[in-house]
C-alpha cells in the first residue's frame, strides 16, 4: 500500500486564510511555509488530544491513531478487529475515538451513549459490543449492547444529562475536524500526518505506524 500525507499544507493555508494571514492576491511571505507547517502540526495535535474523547492510552505510547467512526457504518465494523489486533500486538499505540455520527439519529444516540460510558470506565467493552452488533442499530440494539458490556444504564442516563454540554462540544469538535480533513465518510484514520479513509487491515496499519515512527514529528 502506498501511503501519502494528508493535505496539511492545504489545511494550514485555509486556516491562515480564515485568520486573515494569507491574501490570495499577495506574493508569498518569507517564512510562510514554516508558519503553515507549524500550524498544521498544531492542528494534528489538537485532533489527537481531547479532554473527554475516549481513548486507549497505554503508558509510553509513541504513536496515536485517531479514529473517526459511526456505529452504523459497516466499514467501521470491519476495521474494528484490525485496530484491536494492532493494540494487542503493539503496546506503544494509542487510539483516540472521535465519534462522527453521519448515518442518522440512531448513530447520534449510539455515539452519545458510548461517550458517556467512558465516565464509568466501560467504553472499551461497550465499544466492542456496539461494533459486534448485526444490522442497523436502533435504541433497543444500543440498550442490548450496553447490557452485554455491563454498563450501568441508570448511571449512564445521569451522566448523559449532567455532561450533555461536554458531549455536545466533543461531537462538534470531531465534526469540525472531520470536515477540515476532507473526510466524506467513515471510517477515517489519522496516524501522524497520514490520513487513511476507509477500512484498512492490520498489515496496512502496521505499515503506517512504522512510517510515523521512522520519521517522528518535531
Amino acid at each position: 500500500m502506498t501511503i501519502a500525507p494528508a493535505r496539511w499544507a492545504v489545511i494550514a493555508a485555509l486556516l491562515l486564510s480564515m485568520a486573515g494571514s494569507v491574501q490570495s492576491q499577495q506574493p508569498r511571505i518569507a517564512g510562510q511555509d514554516q508558519v503553515a507547517s507549524d500550524m498544521a502540526r498544531r492542528v494534528r495535535q489538537a485532533i489527537r488530544t481531547d479532554p473527554i474523547a475516549p481513548a486507549v492510552a497505554p503508558k509510553g505510547a509513541d504513536v496515536t491513531i485517531v479514529l473517526f467512526s459511526d456505529y452504523n457504518c459497516p466499514y467501521c465494523r470491519k476495521v474494528h478487529p484490525a485496530l484491536q489486533a494492532l493494540l494487542r500486538e503493539d503496546p506503544k499505540v494509542r487510539l483516540l475515538y472521535r465519534d462522527w455520527p453521519i448515518f442518522g439519529g440512531a448513530s447520534s444516540e449510539a455515539a452519545r451513549v458510548a461517550i458517556a460510558s467512558e465516565f464509568q470506565g466501560r467504553h472499551a467493552a461497550f465499544n466492542d459490543a456496539l461494533m459486534a452488533s448485526q444490522g442497523k442499530l436502533d435504541s433497543a440494539g444500543i440498550r442490548a449492547a450496553a447490557n452485554r458490556a455491563g454498563v450501568d444504564w441508570t448511571r449512564l442516563q445521569k451522566d448523559m444529562a449532567a455532561r450533555r454540554q461536554d458531549i455536545d462540544a466533543l461531537l462538534g469538535r470531531s465534526d469540525r475536524y472531520a470536515r477540515m480533513l476532507g473526510l466524506t465518510g467513515t471510517p477515517g484514520l489519522l496516524i501522524g500526518p497520514y490520513l487513511l479513509p476507509g477500512a484498512v487491515g492490520v498489515a496496512e496499519l502496521r505499515k503506517v505506524v512504522a512510517a510515523v515512527r521512522a520519521k517522528p514529528e518535531g
